[in-house]
């Protein structure tokens, strides 16, 4: 079983050392394309959704690791507040919209509507019609204001995903990322199936497609949406150019404390 999407056939698992020679250049293209933003005022909004364990939080690790901080955001919400609950539905999110030259990077979003909240029972029926009906024109709202809008699916296999959660429940370090909400998702794998199949039937308008990322190889996961995010906003290289730094100016009348009045952290390694 497939997520119901037509998966290419099945090439070689990309070595770590042509994933990381591909991904070092992709970073300093990365550093570039954020210089042009902030230059033209750009306000760019980019939707990760997918299964859980597809892959969007490592491709969004790999996305910030170049990047200032200062002009790209991820924004990450957890569940809404009783307060939130009762308003208008997109409110929360449309606080994190960038402003000119910056990048709001979605780690999940609105379409939580779509996904999780329709099939576990989270939201209404006439919410989630109301959502449907509501989030093209939303969504159409935002990139007449001149907001650079894209979204991406990964697309992950069932027997990868399963692979990916039993490695989890194993893997100390990777334990906290399994959450009641994804061994839940376990179970209901038709499910979300069929609610992204509805939500692509609504949302994927011609103003702002859905970008779909074949992911049950990671590393060209990561790769392909890098390199599709550089090629959906075109740049040019307006860094400023190197310069040496000058000579230090010299501070004859400092002298260093005693070094055995500080507390160094034991050298165990």
């Amino acid at each position: 079983m497939t997520d119901q999407v037509k998966q290419p056939a099945k090439a070689k698992k990309l070595g770590t050392k042509e994933y990381n020679a591909a991904l070092a250049d992709i970073h300093v293209e990365l550093v570039k394309w954020q210089h042009w933003i902030k230059e033209k005022g750009l306000q760019v909004v980019l939707i990760f959704e997918g299964r859980d364990a597809a892959g969007k939080g490592g491709t969004i690790k790999r996305l910030m690791e170049p990047l200032n901080p200062r002009g790209c955001n991820v924004v990450a919400l957890p569940a809404p507040s009783d307060r939130q609950k009762t308003q208008w539905y997109f409110q929360r999110y449309v606080e994190h919209l960038p402003a000119a030259g910056e990048i709001a990077v979605f780690d999940r979003s609105w379409y939580n509507r779509a996904g999780v909240e329709h099939v576990m029972g989270f939201c209404t029926d006439k919410e989630y019609r109301e959502f449907m009906r509501s989030c093209p024109e939303f969504e159409r709202m935002l990139v007449r204001s001149g907001i650079i809008l894209i979204k991406y699916w990964f697309s992950v296999s069932d027997e990868e995903q399963e692979r990916r959660f039993q490695k989890r429940a194993t893997d100390k370090t990777k334990h906290w990322k399994l959450s009641p909400m994804d061994l839940e998702s376990r179970d209901r794998w038709m499910e979300y199936s069929k609610a992204k199949d509805e939500m692509f039937f609504y949302t994927d308008i011609d103003e702002a497609p859905w970008n779909v990322v074949n992911s049950d190889d990671k590393k060209r996961a990561r790769l392909n949406c890098l390199s599709h995010i550089l090629s959906s906003v075109p740049y040019k290289d307006v860094m400023p150019a190197p310069k040496p730094l000058r000579p230090r100016k010299e501070q004859p009348d400092y002298k260093r404390p005693d070094i055995n009045d500080q507390h160094f952290v034991p050298t165990k390694y």
